[in-house]
């Protein structure tokens, strides 16, 4: 895991002594607001914590585990929380939880929190891992960590998740398969996820297979409710959309209150498919056909492997679990007489 950064290095970085630096990490004594600011980016940048001082020793150990989610509205993070409890409790620990609402920018607040409660390793979901400058904290944190959902990019990363990539290839080309020509796309803010990016991939992909053209994707926030404004544009398109394809379940939900709310009936009007699984999604009629993530399986394994990384100093590795569709009864075949492959959207 590499040498843990001292307080030293901190005050060698900022050019003061390491009297200095701790009385601004105690908040004691006279000390100037440009002085304060300076340690404070040299902690940033070290990633020097109080807690890893003698890190080694078994009086060290805090038997918590820090779990950091994009949110807590979405039922597919809370399917995760749960099986990433119920496997640190089995390894004797506890979990501490919070999340960062979508915001790259909160992820780094949100983990220095966390490893200021003396956390012992991390499993989090990040908005994008090519780009962390939260997973950048960690790593010069020396806290080892397991990333869940996103996707599997390095061998330097410990990362539990499917392949998102060929989950949505795979549910848009069953519409196609069923007659779709015309499938529009809603997806959450590629900024805040490179889950829907890559979901936004197997769409486009799906479609070429298909030899069909991708429309233009809407993108919205992931805690948008109501749709009524988006669903409203893609039926004034000429040709409308026979079908709709959300990257979240969460999204797909809201679609199809949208649409209900101008008029259509699911799946009679339109077709409705989402992504992620939700409970939820079988108890609405009609119920929601879905890519299933084992979000809840990638949570316990996430956390058996971040406890074999501390108790036996175990290498990163990338695990891609399996996904299946649900068959809900959201999506059938188009009413109008189908296209021959190959007319474009």
């Amino acid at each position: 895991m590499g040498k843990a950064p001292t307080i030293r290095e901190v005050a060698r970085r900022a050019g003061v002594s390491v009297a200095t630096v701790s009385r601004v990490m105690n908040g004691r004594g006279s000390v100037s607001e440009k002085t304060r600011q300076t340690v404070g980016e040299a902690i940033r940048e070290t990633g020097f914590r109080p807690n890893v001082i003698g890190r080694g020793l078994k009086t060290a150990r805090s038997g918590t585990l820090g779990v950091l989610m994009p949110s807590l509205r979405n039922p597919i993070f809370a399917d995760a929380v749960q099986g990433i409890e119920r496997a640190a409790e089995a390894g004797g620990y506890r979990i501490l939880l919070t999340s960062s609402n979508y915001l790259p920018d909160k992820e780094v607040a949100a983990i220095d929190v966390l490893l200021c409660n003396r956390v012992e390793g991390l499993v989090l979901t990040v908005a994008d891992e090519s780009t962390s400058q939260a997973l950048d904290f960690l790593d010069r944190s020396h806290v080892p960590f397991v990333l869940v959902f996103n996707p599997a990019r390095t061998a330097d990363h410990s990362i539990v998740t499917i392949d998102n990539v060929a989950a949505a290839r795979d549910i848009v080309g069953r519409l196609v398969r069923m007659g779709h020509r015309r499938i529009a796309m809603i997806a959450g803010d590629s900024q805040a996820s490179d889950r829907s990016n890559l979901r936004r991939a197997g769409y486009e992909q799906a479609l070429v297979d298909g030899g069909l053209r991708p429309s233009p994707v809407i993108e919205v926030g992931f805690d948008s409710r109501d749709l009524v404004r988006h669903c409203r544009f893609l039926l004034s398109c000429d040709p409308g959309p026979t079908a709709l394809f959300c990257s979240t379940d969460m999204l797909a939900i809201a679609g199809i209150r949208g649409f209900a709310a101008l008029g259509l009936r699911i799946p009679d009007d339109i077709s409705v498919v989402g992504f992620d699984g939700i409970e939820v999604g079988e108890c609405m009629s009609p119920s929601l056909a879905t890519v299933v993530q084992p979000a809840e399986d990638m949570g316990m394994r996430a956390v058996e492997h971040l406890l074999e990384r501390l108790n036996a100093g175990a290498p990163a590795k990338n695990l891609t679990l399996p996904y299946r569709l649900r068959h809900g009864e959201s999506w059938a075949k188009p009413r109008e007489a189908t296209a021959p492959t190959g007319t474009p959207v």
